[in-house]
């Protein structure tokens, strides 16, 4: 780091006025229209040092050690905070000693799916899955066998080498990792071929994933240390299952209750009847009661989505759709005629109704994002 004051010729308590007098005077004596080019790099000189002298802020700054005219405003010659830091009070590697080969593996994200009935009661899968493993031939030791780490002949194992580097506090030493062996303190002369000296190979191993009931998509399963194998044999990452549910082709998922769509003919509404309807635990009877309404909702109480982490199920919703009939052949028409008749209805006056649109409607318009 250049001395600002010695340039300028100036004491280090010099004044504003001092040092703006000395600073006039050598920018003529160095200007290069007047001392020819040759003097151009002691202008420049002059004119840094002005620069920072003349700013109390950037004086102050200096005086501490810091050229603030320097790039990025650090310490001169390559030394910063961070050397004198590692050097008088021991840190960095200095006093943690030599890093440690073996390191712990990275975490593994895989995704999984799961149809809606799985989701529903829970499964256990079977998943294979391709990882690093501890290598078989080194069991992790990065060596070919019958070899072993051997010191580093340069740190003597230490990890890291001395260096001298100049600062405002003078000549100091710091420390930094050696280069050789990279801060592991060994070397490994002998890499073992199968893994190249990195303890770990990949491979496709089985897993057991127990889904719980409950679960859909997003959720994610953690299987601790069933991840990747870290280097040198290192301790193994975690390793995450996302949830992915496929969409069911009957049955519309909302939280833990399902909804489905139930079409009888306008007889059956009218009338009444009991439905056979498949369910996720099979066919389950529906009763439909005389004169049921289109839109009506019957619920099937616990068919629903398992609780995740708690017991009970959901519902199961079914939405009634009341088919009108197309098509009527001569005494198919005869006989509503008859039956409107009966009932007063050969010609209903229209009534307006509010306009609602039904549950499941709703439903489904939101879920699709309308």
């Amino acid at each position: 780091m250049s001395d600002y004051y010695d340039v300028l010729g100036v004491a280090k308590d010099a004044s504003q006025d001092q040092i703006k007098k000395a600073y006039r005077k050598l920018a003529r004596e160095f200007h290069p229209d007047v001392a020819g080019p040759g003097a151009e790099d002691q202008f420049k000189d002059v004119g840094r040092a002005y620069e920072v002298l003349s700013n109390p802020e950037k004086r102050r700054s200096y005086d501490m050690g810091n050229d603030p005219s320097a790039p990025g405003g650090g310490m001169g010659g390559g030394f910063g905070f961070q050397d004198i830091f590692e050097t008088f009070f021991g840190g960095g590697q200095a006093q943690r000693g030599p890093i440690p080969r073996a390191r712990r593996g990275q975490d593994a994200l895989i995704r999984l799916d799961i149809d809606l009935a799985e989701a529903a009661f829970g499964v256990r899968r079977e998943v294979q899955v391709d990882t690093a493993v501890v290598c078989g031939t080194c069991s992790g030791s990065c060596c070919r066998p019958g070899t072993s780490p051997r010191t580093c002949d340069v740190c003597n194992g230490r990890g890291t080498v001395q260096r001298v580097a100049r600062s405002f506090l003078g000549q100091v030493m710091t420390t930094a990792p050696c280069a050789p062996c990279q801060g592991f303190g060994t070397t490994i002369p002998e890499p073992c071929a199968e893994c190249a000296g990195e303890g770990r190979v990949r491979s496709r191993r089985t897993v057991t994933v127990e889904v719980p009931a409950g679960v859909e998509t997003g959720n994610r399963i953690k299987l601790t240390s069933q991840g990747e194998v870290g280097p040198a044999g290192g301790p193994a990452g975690d390793l995450y299952f996302e949830i992915r549910e496929r969409k069911h082709e009957l049955f519309l998922r909302r939280g833990d209750d399902l909804h489905a769509t139930l079409e009888v003919p306008m007889t059956a509404a009218a009338l009444g009847t009991v439905i056979e309807l498949e369910t996720l635990d099979g066919v389950e009877s529906v009763d439909l009661r005389p004169g049921t309404q289109p839109g009506q909702i019957i619920t099937l109480k616990g068919l629903g989505i398992g609780h995740l982490h708690a017991a009970g199920r959901g519902d199961l919703n079914v939405h009634v759709e009341i088919q009108i009939p197309t098509g009527l052949n001569d005494e198919q028409a005869d006989l509503l005629r008859q039956l409107a008749e009966l009932r007063g209805e050969e010609r209903p006056e229209g009534r307006v109704a509010a306009a609602h649109p039904g549950v499941f409607t709703r439903l489904r318009d939101k879920l699709s994002g309308r």
